[in-house]
């Protein structure tokens, strides 16, 4: 889904500088839409005689996001009981770690899990810091288990067994003086991530949570095509498998230790069919609100597991979808960056040690913004900015208005736009790589540009930070040889294949347009002779020179046509070229205007 880091060179480079700064509206099973508010507050009993209701907090692709949100990254749909709609601004550790527990008071069996993709593309605050903010914060809002994603990849597997372990980072060190990195007080699971020599899981598989004789597993598995979507370097030496037989070998396993009470976290996912997070997702019927990758692994997955809590798509749902014996089972996600949990009752028969299926309910809530903060995490993201604040708040550029990525409902985005062209301009000059256009990958976009000051430094600065959250990986520029075969073949692969139920569609450098016709399927959705350059349409035997970051270049995202690209040229890194680009092209008294996003035609 994104480009992924290559951080080592970017801290290589403030290491010195940071060294000198150290001195949910209810959708449910057994319950109607609008059927519970707001508050965070459990509407469930906790049972008696034979039964006990265990409480299941759950949420899925933080990505860092210690700091609340900015723009639509920020925001949550939400449907009134009138039919409309309104946006809620949600997310922030202070205010997850205080609507969590607010849930859990009174909840004398509750358990909080996550689906993965916690750390990677996180906001400067945390990112400039390899993540040890975001795992301390975890482990004040009592996080008990977590399964990894791709992005617990985007530094390699011994980054990941740090944050897991604890320790300072081998070539950073500590970040403050006289503290050392302690690690998680959770667990991180990753069932199906083998070694590939050993054959055996990098980290645990599974947990099993106790508390007075209730017993519940937690299996955790990424999904299977990791290895597309993630640097090679950050998967080197591991082998990912099929997430249904991983969590159907598990959950045999745990219930041949007597553990009949099973949850999967899953960081793979589905889209519900409204952005609305309090959509029932089983209207008309159990599991017809949800498409995507979860519905068959969900259909797939032994009905030994009780509820599936799931990630990677950012989306918020909760259905039930039914298991291989036909019964309805609890399948969520939270949307992404702590903007919502998920509050899950399972009933647990102590007669059975297992979940009576019947009982289970579930609701996703807003992190509200309008409720007060958690103080210690306030102090915890306090302590961090001041570290980063120096290097944060620099302006890089400065902007007339919202620039839209992430969060633009377009295929082109203004955003990608303005990223394909700086990268273009970095790699045009010949002893730079001689570029004749960009093309920059959707999901390495991760926010948007707000014009609205953030901080102290005014309305339309773009700061160093701002330019850092929505390019996050760092990944260095290269420019390639790619002949016009070979790069409409590439248009083509973002709809098609892999990419055909969600199309990944390039963002383009200025001068490059085509059409696609959604109305068609597969590769035939790229109208060929729609593709030019400078207005000639683009000669299958001619060769061009094209930009691109090195996660594209190595066949990410589906993209193997351009794993044939010839004489590769590195450049400097793709945030270098944002900020050139603002430094060039912007001013406090000529700001950048948001750009029109004509490029690519689509027909509907």
């Amino acid at each position: 889904m994104t480009a992924e880091p290559q951080r080592r060179r970017r801290l290589g480079r403030l290491a010195v500088g940071v060294a000198a700064l150290a001195t949910v509206g209810m959708l449910s099973a057994a319950l109607p839409a609008f059927a519970g508010d707001d508050d965070g507050k459990s509407s469930q009993s906790h049972g008696h005689g034979s039964t006990v209701d265990v409480q299941l907090l759950s949420f899925n692709d933080f990505h860092g996001n210690i700091e609340p949100p900015a723009g639509s990254s920020g925001e949550v749909s939400r449907l009134k009981p009138d039919g409309t709609t309104e946006k809620v601004a949600a997310g922030g550790a202070e205010y997850l770690a205080t609507s969590l527990r607010k849930a859990r008071k009174d909840n004398p069996y509750s358990v909080t899990a996550a689906a993965g993709d916690l750390i990677g593309a996180s906001p400067l605050v945390s990112g400039l810091f390899h993540d040890e903010p975001t795992i301390e914060a975890l482990n004040k809002v009592d996080l008990d288990v977590a399964g990894v994603g791709n992005h617990e990849f985007d530094e390699g597997r011994k980054e990941l067994k740090r944050m897991q372990d604890g320790g300072c980072h081998p070539e950073d060190g500590c970040f403050e003086d006289g503290k050392k990195f302690k690690g998680s007080d959770f667990p991180y699971l990753a069932a199906n991530v083998t070694d590939e020599k050993t054959k055996r899981p990098i980290l645990k598989p599974y947990s099993v949570w106790k508390k007075k004789g209730v017993k519940i597993g937690f299996i955790g598995v990424t999904l299977e095509g990791t290895p597309d979507i993630v640097t090679e370097e950050g998967v080197k030496g591991l082998k990912f498998h099929d997430e249904i037989k991983t969590v159907n070998k598990y959950a045999k396993k745990l219930q041949h230790m007597g553990v009949k009470s099973i949850v999967a976290l899953i960081h793979e996912g589905g889209s519900p069919a409204k952005p609305e997070y309090n959509y029932d997702c089983d209207s008309p019927g159990p599991g017809d609100g949800i498409s995507g990758p979860i519905v068959d692994i969900a259909k797939g997955i032994t009905p030994k597991v009780d509820a599936l809590v799931t990630g990677h798509t950012h989306q918020a749902y909760a259905c039930t979808v039914p298991d291989p014996a036909g019964d309805p089972r609890m399948v969520t996600s939270a949307s992404s960056f702590g903007k919502l949990y998920t509050d899950t009752t399972l009933t647990y028969d102590r007669r059975t040690d297992d979940i009576v299926r019947t009982g289970v309910k579930t609701a996703n809530h807003v992190v509200s913004r309008e409720q007060a903060k958690a103080k210690d995490l306030t102090s915890l993201v306090k302590r961090w900015s001041k570290l980063a604040e120096p290097i944060a708040n620099r302006p890089i550029g400065y902007i007339s208005g919202d620039i839209e990525g992430r969060g633009a409902t377009t295929p082109e985005s203004p955003l990608g736009d303005v990223i394909s062209d700086a990268q273009l301009e970095a790699m045009a000059p010949e002893d730079k790589g001689g570029a004749q256009l960009a093309l920059m990958n959707p999901g390495g976009i991760r926010s948007d540009l707000v014009h609205a000051a953030s901080g102290s430094e005014g309305d339309g600065v773009v700061t160093y930070g701002e330019g850092f959250t929505v390019q996050p990986f760092t990944n260095m520029m290269t420019a390639i040889d790619l002949t016009g075969e070979q790069l409409i073949t590439a248009l083509e692969q973002q709809v098609s294949g892999a990419n055909e139920a969600t199309p990944k569609i390039l963002q383009v450098s200025e001068g490059f347009s085509y059409t696609l016709d959604m109305t068609k399927s597969g590769k035939d959705r790229v109208v060929k002779d729609s593709v030019k350059l400078d207005d000639k349409a683009i000669d299958p035997a001619k060769t061009y020179r094209v930009a691109m970051n090195e996660f594209l270049a190595g066949g990410g995202d589906g993209f193997a046509a351009f794993k044939d690209g010839k004489d590769k040229l590195v450049g400097s890194s793709d945030l270098d070229a944002l900020e050139a680009y603002f430094g060039e092209h912007s001013s406090s008294s000529d700001p950048l205007a948001p750009p029109k996003a004509d490029r690519i035609k689509v027909v509907q």
